[in-house]
C-alpha cells in the first residue's frame, strides 16, 4: 500500500526543480498583488477553487478538506459547503481550508490524484497525506472528529497546552 501512496504523493508533490523554476525566483508584481489580496487563513475560512490553486503552497502549514462533485448543482456538494460553514472558527481552530471541485472536464491536479466518482469528501493532514476520504455527506461535527484524532493535531494540542500531558 505504501507504494500507492508514494506515487501518489510524487504526482501531487513534484520535489524536483528544474533550472529555469530556479533561475526565475523573483516573482512578477501581479503574482504578488495576486497574492496579497487573497483572504487571510487566520480571520476566516478559505474556500478556494481547485483549479486555482497550488496543493504543494499548503504542506506543513494547513489541513485541506477536499469536496468534489460532478455540477455544483449536486446537493450533497452545496449541503457539505454549508457544513463547513455553520463551523468556520472551528475548522480555522483546526488550521483548515476548504477546496472545491465541481468541473471535471477541467480536470484540476488534485481531481487526477483523488479520482473521485461522483461526490466525495476528503481531509489531506499537513504531511501531505489522504487521511480520511468518504463518497458521502459529512457532518461538520464529523469531519472535526476524524481531525482531532490525527497525531499532527494531537501534537499540536499538546503543543499548545503543556499542561494537559
Amino acid at each position: 500500500m505504501k507504494p500507492v501512496w508514494t506515487l501518489v504523493f510524487a504526482l501531487i508533490f513534484p520535489l524536483t526543480l528544474s533550472a529555469t523554476e530556479t533561475a526565475q525566483d523573483a516573482e512578477p508584481l501581479e503574482e504578488i498583488a495576486e497574492a496579497e489580496a487573497l483572504p487571510n487563513p487566520d480571520e476566516e475560512l478559505l474556500f478556494l477553487d481547485a483549479r486555482e490553486i497550488n496543493v504543494r503552497d499548503f504542506i506543513w502549514e494547513r489541513r485541506l478538506i477536499v469536496v468534489m462533485a460532478e455540477t455544483p448543482d449536486d446537493p450533497q456538494f452545496t449541503r457539505q459547503l454549508d457544513a463547513l460553514r455553520e463551523r468556520e472558527i472551528e475548522f480555522m481552530a483546526r488550521d483548515a481550508v476548504v477546496i472545491f471541485d465541481a468541473h471535471p472536464a477541467d480536470a484540476s491536479p488534485l481531481r487526477q490524484v483523488l479520482r473521485p466518482r461522483g461526490f466525495m469528501t476528503a481531509i489531506i493532514d499537513k504531511d501531505g497525506e489522504v487521511k480520511a476520504r468518504r463518497p458521502a455527506l459529512r457532518s461538520g461535527r464529523e469531519l472535526i472528529n476524524v481531525i482531532d484524532r490525527f497525531p499532527t493535531r494531537r501534537q499540536e494540542v499538546l503543543e499548545r497546552m503543556p499542561s494537559g500531558r
